[in-house]
């Protein structure tokens, strides 16, 4: 969250939701719950939450949020609309929509993903001084990152990917938790949910 006074109210809460649908999303990808033909569905969603986190995105770099603002922009553009772009792209080369069926899937989204892992991580100091469950949210993605390059690039065995769907599933209930905070005690102005505070003052 910014120091700054915001010249809209914060959209954080909105962005955050929408992190919590990409998060559940893949939580059913990773835990099996998701076959092939519903991948094209999830890029729906990751494409609404991408404008969602594009806007928030904006709005937060506009009020001289830094880290909330560069954080969600790279989410909207990668966790977002890359992602859905590659969900539906595995989908035509697993489905052979358009020629023979590629199986085993190229390596290549590894590579990709060990940016998107190295960028969150290298900005998860900055979150220390965010609400505590925002910290969680962000160490959570952070190894969930992580394990996602490996198992694109082969390093690792499909047995990692429960671990990567349950993390996923916490920061998205930590996300909704913290949506519900930020809200409620801004309406009421008073601490109606408890939002613990950050590590570092």
């Amino acid at each position: 969250m910014s120091e700054h006074q915001h010249s809209f109210v914060t959209p954080a809460p909105a962005g955050l939701g929408a992190l919590a649908v990409a998060c559940f999303g893949f939580a059913a990808v990773f835990l099996d719950k998701v076959g092939v033909g519903g991948l094209p569905l999830l890029a729906a969603w990751l494409i609404g939450g991408g404008i969602v986190q594009y806007t928030t995105a904006v709005i937060e770099l506009k009020d001289h949020n830094i880290t909330g603002g560069n954080v969600f922009l790279f989410f909207s553009a990668f966790f977002m609309f890359g992602a859905a772009l590659s969900v539906l792209a595995k989908f035509l080369m697993l489905t052979g929509m358009f020629g023979e069926a590629v199986k085993p899937l190229p390596m290549v989204e590894g590579w990709c993903w060990m940016a998107g892992a190295a960028f969150l991580t290298i900005v998860t100091p900055a979150y220390f001084r965010a609400p505590l469950t925002l910290t969680l949210i962000v160490l959570g993605l952070d190894v969930v990152l992580w394990i996602i390059v490996l198992l694109d690039m082969g390093l690792v065995g499909a047995s990692f990917k429960p671990i990567v769907g349950y993390l996923l599933i916490a920061c998205g209930w930590l996300g909704i938790y913290t949506v519900g905070a930020i809200v409620n005690n801004t309406v009421f102005g008073k601490k109606v949910i408890p939002l613990p505070g950050p590590l570092v003052k």
